[in-house]
């Protein structure tokens, strides 16, 4: 059955809801800002003007969106590729968007009029009696009642309480988005990562079995030195001890290399027992050259601080409809409809029906409960204030702590790998003295372990130096758009 077909029937009541409101947007645009208004605190930042360790201009090389390939790595683009479109915790974040976009429709929802439609049927039978000494009677009669309508009701939102809710749930659904963006760096970072820890055990690996091969060589000449008894029992036995505490070595660094996979595995989305990564060497893997723009630049590149100045935004929003929760509320309620005893008789003229009211109500006493409420949200704000202050303070520190790491690594690494050059030489001099039988056991195995301990030191400085580049990355928020795009943007 169709009940809204007729404007002759609805016009009355719209025109007595949209009216009241057409005049209160009037006037509240008149005395709004004068009455309620969003409230901002002072941020206080001290922004610097460059960083401490910066040896190249500021836009000399600023990261690149992809700025991963410039690692040169096929396998780690094909792992953060597939993690940004697998990994579990970006999901989870995409999630998170939707809820706050659906929070978005339920505050937005009172900004709009409520119509609800009924309809009802009733059929009532009643009786009646009289009675006398000769004789009774009785009788009763049945009444119908049909009634179909709409109902509407609209609050004005003079004081702007309503938008202000709907402003704040709107600044939430931004940091869900920018929440998005921190968790895919991290994952890409993570990734980064972790595959750097899969290739620095594949590298110690390399450096353990290479000296295990090195030991076994020397216990070999030192067994036929030993039977021809130019060698002692200790001199065997030390060598011995030696190559078991080399083949010893060797089971740890698988550990961590089969771990570092699996956890691969986790941040691809896939099963272990089914992920499978060729590795290689850290000297495979190259160092992008990177550098760090100006600090103030960070404000808009790192998703973080974007994601504190939203929550903030959100804040100020949810202390002006605190404030607002002390004013009036004018409620508008109309009801429109058709009601007969009759079916047939339901939508005549004559069976039409409408009603129309106005409320307003005024908070007196709450046992302090809207006081309580703004001062809650003020707390939330003033919270979210320093928590903005403190993510601007550590990117700026983040972003020199990466920057002094990288230089410096990078400078280990040059050192380390003369002090590998000498001690290989050192070791290949002392093993030919020991065949010639011209140096004892002793200086051997020093030579021999110093070589062992100074590879081992390099793979960690390579490592050491590519999570720097890394961490830089990440402090820098990730890519950046170029400036030339940045300008044709504007």
């Amino acid at each position: 059955m169709k009940i809204g077909g007729s404007s002759r029937v609805l016009a009355p009541l719209l025109r007595a809801l949209c009216a009241p409101r057409w005049a209160a947007i009037a006037l509240s645009l008149t005395l709004g800002g004068c009455i309620l208004g969003v409230e901002h605190p002072a941020l206080d930042l001290n922004i610097p003007t460059g960083y401490r360790e910066q040896p190249h201009p500021s836009d000399a090389a600023v990261p690149a969106l992809d700025w991963w390939r410039g690692f040169r790595s096929r396998e780690l683009v094909g792992l953060i590729e597939g993690a940004q479109l697998d990994n579990l915790d970006i999901a989870v974040a995409v999630a998170q968007i939707d809820q706050a976009d659906a929070l978005v429709g339920v505050a937005g929802a009172p900004l709009f009029p409520s119509v609800t439609g009924m309809a009802t049927a009733e059929r009532l039978h009643g009786s009646s009696g009289t009675g006398s000494s000769g004789g009774g009677g009785g009788g009763g009669g049945t009444t119908s009642n049909f009634n179909v309508g709409l109902t509407a009701s609209y609050m004005l939102d003079f004081w702007g309480k309503n938008r202000d809710t709907l402003l704040a749930a709107e600044q939430n659904a931004t940091v869900a988005r920018y929440n998005r963006e921190v968790v895919t760096l991290t994952a890409i970072v993570t990734v980064a990562n972790t595959y750097f820890q899969v290739l620095a055990a594949q590298d110690q690996l390399t450096v353990a079995r290479r000296n295990l091969a090195a030991a076994q060589r020397i216990l070999g000449l030192i067994q036929r030195q030993f039977n021809g008894g130019t060698a002692s029992q200790l001199d065997l036995s030390q060598q011995e001890a030696l190559v078991s505490t080399q083949r010893a070595s060797i089971p740890p660094l698988e550990v961590t290399r089969e771990q570092n996979i699996a956890a691969l595995a986790l941040l691809v989305a896939r099963a272990p027992a089914v992920f499978h990564v060729a590795g290689g060497s850290l000297q495979q893997i190259a160092v992008p050259r990177v550098t760090p723009g100006l600090p103030s630049e960070l404000l808009n590149q790192r998703p973080d601080i974007r994601q504190a100045e939203a929550q903030l935004a959100s804040s100020d929003f949810s202390v002006a409809a605190a404030k607002a929760a002390f004013f009036p509320q004018i409620q508008l309620t109309g009801t429109t409809g058709f009601q007969s005893a009759a079916l047939t008789s339901l939508f005549v003229p004559g069976a039409w029906y409408y009603t129309l009211a106005s409320s307003l109500t005024q908070p007196i006493f709450d046992g302090f409960l809207l006081q309580s409420q703004l001062e809650q949200a003020k707390g939330v704000q003033l919270q979210n204030l320093q928590a903005y202050r403190k993510a601007v303070l550590s990117a700026f520190v983040d972003v020199e702590k990466a920057l002094v790491a990288l230089q410096k690594f990078t400078l280990q690494e040059q050192l380390q790998r003369e002090a590998v050059t000498n001690s290989q030489a050192a070791f290949d001099v002392a093993e030919t003295q020991l065949r010639g039988g011209t140096v004892n056991l002793i200086t051997v195995l020093q030579t021999q372990q110093t070589l062992f301990t100074a590879e081992n030191a390099l793979v960690q400085v390579r490592l050491s130096k590519l999570l720097a580049a890394s961490s830089l990355f990440q402090a820098l928020g990730g890519g950046w758009i170029p400036n030339t795009v940045a300008a044709a943007a504007k």
